[in-house]
Parts: structure tokens; C-alpha cells; sequence
């Protein structure tokens, strides 16, 4: 990773609202747009060119946000369209060329690869009814648009939707065991989160002190197939980040618990005297 200077631009002036993020040197360009604002959005003329775009929004009953993947010659109308259509997200994020090279060749290739991609890292759910098909474009057309994807990789991350970063790097600085009758979790403490690592065995039997924030988090767990029955115990079928420690910790043990002693290297050290005492 190198050093990156990224520009983000507000329209009205809002971080909340509409926001244009751009690497300057590079031709992709990020449009953010909330869905309440998609009226104003109207103003921006980049937004009727050819490109593609993501939908996000929340899964009430599944622990994964959802996102659907698409493409268009005129991103606004298509957009317009999924107001009507589509009930589940709330932002939209468009990604166009600055230079106007992009082809419908080229946003459907990277449609394809977008999908493909993101059910390959599994961060989100994405909830389009049909693959994408892929378009037949040159290999250096393809070097070309592997070099873009990195920077709408890179500015989606920082636009808060990591659709295309890896839940946790191959080869962890510190790997983190939860314990617990047959529970046996393993993970790392990232940037994001406690990354509790697949294969990781969670309690089945819930303490009754658990609460309901335990129970409606394993059940969302359970819903969106992170977590899968197996006999007398859960076993974990994909990485997944949980925002503090605690609610790992939790779900592993079935019980409320404090993440930061209950997870520890594997000198014995707990999370809170490897990150807070130091």
C-alpha cells in the first residue's frame, strides 16, 4: 500500500449529503448519493453518462448489509428507476470516467467482475436476481479496468462501504482465541473491528442473563448463514467483523461478556493488555 492523497468534494457543502470522491491523477470518479437526495443529484451531469453503480442499505433480519450491482447509459434515469422499484437501500454510489471513456463495454465488464468479486470477499450480501454477463473487451482494455478497479476499491473504502477489501489480511500480526464449554473462536483485532475467523465454534445454549441484543445478533447471524448449526455447537462459515470485541465475544460465549479480557493471545494475554495497557 502507498501513500494516496484522495479529494472529496460536497456540492452543498453537507458531509452528508451528495459527495464526489476522486484520486486526482486517476480517471474514476465516485458519486455518492443518499436517496432523499436524488432530486438534487438530478444537477449533475456526469451522473447521465454510461457507468456503473451500487446500491447499499441495511437487512433488517440478516447481520450483512445488502448491495445491488448494476450498470447504465444514463445512470441517473436507471437510478430513478430503482427509486420506484427497489425498497431496500438508502445510498447510492455511482462510478463514472472523468474523461468520458468509459464504454458500455467497458461498465459491463466491470459489472460482471464487481459482482463477481464482492461474492467472492462476502462482505455484503448482494441481493441481484441475475449474474451479470460479461462483455468481451480486449486484454489490454482489461489491464486497463483492473488498474480502475483498484481506485474504486480504494474510494469506495473511503466513501465507508469496503464492498472489495479483504475481511482480514492472509497473515495476521496477532491471532486471538475466545473460549468457552464448546465454544473455540479464533480472530484478530483489525482497523474494523474483532475479525472472528471461519471455521470458529460458537455456544449453542444462550445464558439466561444473555439479553436480547445477544439473541437478536446470533439469531441475524444465524438468518444471514454467517452462522450454521452444526449438532451441539455453531460453526462459524465465513470471517466475519464485528464492531467491538464484546459482541464477538458474546456470540461465541451465548452470554454478555467483555471482549477485551475475554480474548487472548496465545501467551494468555488478554485483548485489553495487548491494545489498551501498553
Amino acid at each position: 500500500m502507498r501513500a494516496k492523497t484522495i479529494q472529496i468534494f460536497l456540492p452543498d457543502g453537507s458531509p452528508r449529503s451528495i459527495r464526489i470522491a476522486e484520486i486526482t491523477s486517476r480517471i474514476a470518479k465516485l458519486i455518492l448519493i443518499p436517496r432523499n437526495k436524488l432530486n438534487e443529484a438530478s444537477r449533475r451531469e456526469e451522473l447521465k453518462n454510461v457507468g456503473t453503480y451500487f446500491l447499499f442499505g441495511p437487512a433488517d433480519e440478516k447481520a450483512k448489509d445488502q448491495v445491488y450491482i448494476g450498470e447504465a447509459e444514463n445512470c441517473f434515469k436507471r437510478l430513478k428507476q430503482h427509486n420506484s422499484s427497489k425498497d431496500f437501500w438508502n445510498v447510492a454510489v455511482v462510478v463514472v470516467s472523468k474523461t468520458n471513456s468509459f464504454t458500455k463495454s467497458h461498465v459491463k465488464y466491470l459489472e460482471h467482475y464487481f459482482y463477481q468479486k464482492a461474492r467472492e470477499i462476502d462482505r455484503y450480501e448482494v441481493v441481484n436476481e441475475i449474474e451479470p454477463t460479461e462483455s468481451f473487451i480486449t486484454e489490454t482494455m482489461v489491464a486497463d479496468l483492473m488498474d480502475d478497479f483498484e481506485t474504486i476499491k480504494i474510494l469506495l473504502s473511503t466513501l465507508g462501504y469496503p464492498l472489495f477489501e479483504e475481511v482480514h489480511k492472509a497473515e495476521a500480526k496477532e491471532i486471538l482465541i475466545c473460549k468457552g464449554k464448546d465454544a473455540y473462536a479464533s480472530g484478530e483485532y483489525t482497523d474494523e473491528g474483532l475479525v472472528v475467523y471461519q471455521k470458529s465454534v460458537a455456544n449453542v445454549k444462550e445464558t439466561t442473563t444473555a439479553g436480547t441484543w445477544v439473541k437478536n445478533l446470533r439469531n441475524k447471524l444465524l438468518n444471514s448463514g454467517v452462522l450454521v448449526q452444526k449438532e451441539n455447537v455453531y460453526i462459524f462459515q465465513s470471517d466475519y467483523i464485528f464492531k467491538s470485541p464484546s459482541a464477538a465475544a458474546a456470540t461465541v460465549l451465548g452470554r454478555r461478556a467483555n471482549g477485551w479480557t475475554e480474548w487472548r493471545n496465545a501467551n494468555g494475554k488478554t485483548l485489553d493488555e495487548l491494545k489498551r495497557q501498553k
